[in-house]
């Protein structure tokens, strides 16, 4: 290994791995609602350029640097509501774009599988893939037609100066179809199938020279079905893994030898674990796993397509290492030696791996970007997310956890304003969304930190039915989201007055979508304890999810609702805020989008005509051009002007 990296000829290091919290004047609300503006820095396979995404006017641009002397050579941008997705290196000279668009009435941004390929001085801009296609008018030569489905990079066979792999979901009468891999070149667009998928809606797995050799799927998103080929492209064959039923399986690499391959997966509805599938002896090996969470995320070069690390997070982040080889693993560990209180990501890396970029983060860090270089022993501070934002004026977030009133433990965040001794101090709780699939994680939070530059604590909880603990702890959430998942949330509150952290007469909830939800109804269940509730496109009203919205729309949403929080009618009022509304003290806040589609306006709707049948005083905000979410900075700053108001007038802090 290479002389500890805490050695580094650069000064800054300590600069930026080492915070002194320091008293200063309050921080200006526009410096949280103001957009990341550095995001998904990589190095080209060569080394000689870096590419970053820049939020131009609210939008993605993909701008291309020199390396050395970080000159700008090409900016990536789309006209209208499309902006720059994703984005892979195919080749030294070339990178290939995902173009997505910005939707009101989403809460993320539309991806409809359009890929364009552009050189790194700007020339050879091609649209690759996509259902526009090329006009064929006025011309004998045989143009790229359009391609009906959404495309997604499988491989980008940096090797492969002419060719990458695309796997496509097609656009057809059934909702999960058959995908199929392309094999495209990335200059002219000209594609030829390479496989398709033997069962629906399946994900796929590239060797080191870039054959796809595995395909997993499941009808029933339970259990999985394998399917493995040769490389010489033979039919798919069915792999069974015995009587062992094994779910939520996620491929992630062959090993070095490709003998093997390392995927995710869970038995019996527990965590997720790293396994070794052996492909000619159809064996399985466990590998990694942790007791209680599943891997946040398994890390894979996509150079050299070598896996060498597995973060997890139960309360602070964690690294594991299986290759005690790896030079990577290696240089991993050495950086977060270097880079100490971070959380410390090596996200890209050149060819040979002599070259990485490094994203370091933290509750109090919002981002940094550095370039490490092995031959010089070298790193190089390159951006930074939000620098406008002081680490040493953040506050710390620390993990916690506890126990429920039914024995359950449940882990969770406390973010404690600075100079404060921590005792009975004025508290928000932040329930996430979901409530299925998402959790709250360590790290640099702008709502957090708002609040609590302003003297505020914020409670966030990993309750029942939350994501990452396995599939048992989030069907522990199933049915249950009106009584025991705000139950884990109201005992997390009175955990920390127990403890004297927080002021039992000085507390409040606010909450988005699930969330929303969750702050009426924890406020209805212990109406004393609230002082005020702020729903944030939220749902009140539980009847009124199968009628609309874009859940209800499909024959799966239907059949989701119905398993997560079933079809009792008396029950689904029951649980419902905006049946509810005779037990509610609380003040409270009503933020809604009018063009939300997962969270309709119907939604807000219905609990403002039951606040008014009561009498109870309510506030409402509402953003007509905005939907499930604010993308724009002057409506984020708008909501954060709204709620710090409210909370001022029903809080002391």
């Amino acid at each position: 290994m290479n002389k500890p990296l805490a050695i580094f000829s650069l000064l800054l290091l300590s600069l930026f791995s080492s915070y002194t919290h320091a008293n200063s004047a309050r921080i200006p609300i526009e410096s949280f609602s103001k957009d990341t503006e550095y995001s998904q820095v990589t190095i080209s396979p060569s080394g000689e350029y870096l590419a970053v995404v820049n939020k131009v006017k609210g939008k993605n641009v993909l701008v291309i640097l020199d390396a050395q002397t970080f000159k700008t050579l090409h900016a990536v941008s789309f006209r209208g509501d499309a902006q720059v997705g994703d984005y892979h290196w195919v080749n030294n000279e070339r990178v290939a774009i995902a173009k997505e668009y910005l939707r009101g009435w989403k809460d993320h941004p539309e991806y409809y599988g359009e890929i364009y390929g552009v050189n790194v001085d700007g020339k050879k801009s091609k649209y690759l893939i996509g259902y526009l296609g090329e006009q064929q008018i006025g011309s004998r030569i045989k143009k790229q037609t359009p391609l009906y489905g959404t495309s997604f990079i499988l491989d980008p066979l940096i090797k492969n100066k002419r060719k990458m792999l695309v796997m496509t979901i097609p656009w057809t009468s059934s909702n999960e179809p058959h995908t199929v891999v392309y094999e495209v070149d990335v200059y002219t667009g000209k594609r030829k199938r390479v496989t398709l998928s033997p069962s629906r809606m399946a994900q796929f797995l590239t060797d080191h020279e870039g054959n796809v050799r595995v395909a997993v799927s499941t009808d029933n998103y339970i259990n999985a079905e394998i399917h493995i080929k040769n490389k010489s492209g033979d039919d798919w064959e069915e792999l069974s893994l015995g009587n062992e039923n094994y779910s939520d399986i996620s491929l992630k690499a062959f090993d070095k030898h490709g003998n093997n391959i390392y995927m995710t997966a869970s038995k019996s509805g527990e965590a997720e674990g790293l396994y070794k599938l052996n492909i000619a002896k159809k064996e399985v090996k466990l590998i990694f796993q942790d007791e209680f969470v599943s891997p946040k995320r398994v890390w894979v070069d996509e150079a050299s397509k070598e896996l060498f690390a597995i973060e997890t997070e139960l309360q602070y982040p964690n690294y594991s290492f299986i290759d005690t080889g790896s030079k990577k693993s290696e240089r991993l560990k050495a950086l977060i030696e270097a880079l100490k209180g971070d959380q410390v990501q090596l996200i890209s890396s050149t060819a040979d791996g002599n070259a990485n970029i490094i994203y370091a983060s933290s509750d109090i860090n919002p981002g940094r970007y550095y370039l490490y270089d092995a031959s010089k022993n070298e790193l190089k501070y390159l951006f930074a997310s939000r620098g406008w934002l002081k680490p040493e004026e953040m506050a710390i977030t620390k993990p916690i956890h506890y126990k429920t009133r039914d024995g359950l433990t449940i882990y969770g965040y406390l973010t404690i304003p600075n100079d404060t001794d921590e005792k009975n101090l004025p508290l928000v709780v932040m329930p996430h969304g979901g409530p299925h699939g998402p959790r709250d994680w360590w790290g640099f939070d702008p709502d957090s930190q708002l609040l609590a530059s302003r003297g505020i604590a914020v409670l966030k909880v990993n309750f029942r039915g939350s994501g990452g603990f396995g599939r048992n702890f989030e069907h522990a959430g199933h049915k249950k989201w009106g009584a025991e998942i705000q139950f884990d949330i109201i005992d997390g509150v009175k955990h920390l007055i127990a403890k004297g952290i927080a002021d039992k007469n000085n507390i409040c909830i606010v909450g988005a979508s699930f969330g929303g939800y969750s702050a009426l109804q924890s406020a209805i269940l212990e109406p004393d304890m609230f002082k005020c509730a702020v729903g944030v496109v939220g749902i009140y009203d539980l009847p009124l999810m199968f009628e609309e919205g874009d859940i209800s729309e499909r024959n799966s949403g239907q059949r989701y609702l119905k398993s997560v929080i079933g079809s009792n009618e008396v029950q689904l009022k029951s649980y419902s805020p905006s049946y509810n509304i005779d037990k509610l003290k609380a003040a409270v806040l009503i933020v809604h989008g009018g063009e939300d589609k997962r969270a309709p306006i119907e939604q807000a709707e219905s609990l403002i005509a039951a606040l008014k049948k009561a009498n109870h005083p309510y506030e409402l905000e509402l953003l007509e051009d905005e939907g499930h979410g604010f993308y724009k900075p002057e409506h984020q700053l708008k909501y954060y002007n709204k709620l710090v108001s409210f909370l001022e007038k029903h809080m002391k802090f």
